[in-house]
């Protein structure tokens, strides 16, 4: 388990992280989100022993890093991909830790395999792609074994199968009872990856919870609903005191389908649902429009550092052209 109570990191007059306390759990993927500058890397360096804190604790298993006796083999952690040494291979840069911890070679290659960088071993780290150093930098990760990982941006520079790969990954050590931290900014894979949620704003925490309750919380609370009887539908939506408004095809049947789609709003999913069920209609889809990332922005929209102003208008641009 990692812990965090009362971090605290100053750099000069900045505040990095801001009294920061949370706890991440075993069996589970706990996702760590915030906008550029929130304080996501500093904090993972913080627990990681790579930095101090200027105040507040942050442990594993109730020690702080460099108590640990046998740190890779208790927590693995991705931070930087590109952070190797370019001149040598992959199996040697992977040989060279693990000595430092007393594994055996065998592990490297488990690893490389584990992976899929076989193939490309012996090759130089500093040729390698973006993707294949970040599944270089999670072999070493790995290379311990760790009941613990913690993971920034682990999905970079992969393509879909690796982003496919890696979800995957982290799913089953999670099952297995290790606990993982992933930082990432993208929503999409957040939402399908992670059990739970972690989000900071400013060095601060806004909130913890599961994905499912984070994503509750949109204020978009539109369900999608495609059925082949959808005026009938309607008039039980809005009997039952929702609204339903009729989608690209005005709520007729699709051709090929037969279904008519509706945007339904004031209902949940699981009532439509049930008022459905209860007149014997059949639906095709039934999907809540809430995501992940609309969560986020209204979560996170008073903790955006860096954010894009609008470009003012050229001063003729209410005048016609010269002539």
């Amino acid at each position: 388990m990692i812990e965090v109570r009362d971090l605290t990191k100053q750099y000069g007059g900045k505040l990095a992280v801001d009294h920061l306390t949370f706890s991440v759990e075993p069996g589970r993927v706990t996702g760590f989100l915030g906008p550029n500058g929130a304080g996501k890397s500093t904090t993972m360096r913080l627990v990681l022993g790579l930095d101090h804190p200027t105040a507040g604790t942050a442990t594993i298993n109730g020690k702080q890093y460099e108590e640990l006796a046998n740190p890779l083999r208790t927590v693995g952690a991705l931070l930087e991909a590109k952070s190797v040494h370019g001149g040598r291979s992959a199996r040697n840069h992977l040989l060279f830790l693990a000595q430092t911890q007393g594994l055996p070679k065998s592990r490297v290659d488990e690893v490389l395999g584990l992976v899929g960088l076989q193939d490309v071993a012996n090759k130089r780290a500093g040729t390698f792609s973006l993707g294949m150093s970040q599944r270089l930098g999670i072999a070493a990760a790995m290379l311990g074994n760790p009941e613990i990982l913690l993971l920034d941006e682990p999905v970079n520079g992969l393509d879909p199968e690796g982003v496919l790969w890696i979800r995957n990954l982290m799913k089953q050590l999670a099952a297995e009872g290790r606990t993982i931290l992933v930082s990432s900014h993208l929503m999409n894979e957040m939402a399908v990856t992670a059990d739970y949620l972690i989000v900071i704003g400013r060095g601060k925490l806004i909130t913890q919870s599961t994905t499912e309750d984070v994503i509750a919380r949109s204020t978009d609370t539109s369900v999608r609903v495609r059925t082949p009887q959808a005026e009938r539908l309607a008039e039980l939506i809005t009997a039952a005191g929702g609204t339903a408004k009729p989608g690209e095809n005005g709520g007729r049947a699709a051709p090929g389908n037969g279904a008519g789609l509706l945007t339904v709003t004031g209902l949940p999913a699981s009532r439509i649902g049930e008022i459905a069920a209860s007149a014997s209609i059949v639906l095709h889809e039934l999907t809540p429009l809430a995501s992940l990332e609309e969560a986020f922005m209204e979560l996170t929209s008073g903790s955006v550092e860096f954010s894009r102003r609008p470009e003012p208008a050229p001063a003729n641009a209410t005048q016609g052209s010269p002539q």
